[in-house]
């Protein structure tokens, strides 16, 4: 159950950057949603800091995982 739990919190963020793609995407062709203010900046906005939101929370998961095993180099030990 612990390790259901631990993949849901690393596939969540990974979605998250996953539309934040997408809306880069969406963004560099002009198609804009409705919900970004039909704005192209605000949507490019938005899925850069989804995508930052996204991979920052997956590395700091699995540096903070690798520090409880013991596994990090001189630099990212605390």
């Amino acid at each position: 159950m612990v390790r259901l739990i631990a993949l849901a919190i690393v596939v969540l963020p990974g979605v998250l950057a996953a539309y934040g793609i997408k809306l880069i995407r969406d963004s560099f062709f002009g198609e804009v949603t409705a919900i970004y203010f039909n704005n192209v900046l605000v949507q490019l906005v938005a899925g850069v800091l989804f995508i930052l939101i996204g991979i920052g929370f997956i590395a700091g998961f699995i540096l903070h995982r690798d520090r409880k095993q013991n596994k990090t180099s001189g630099r990212f030990k605390v």
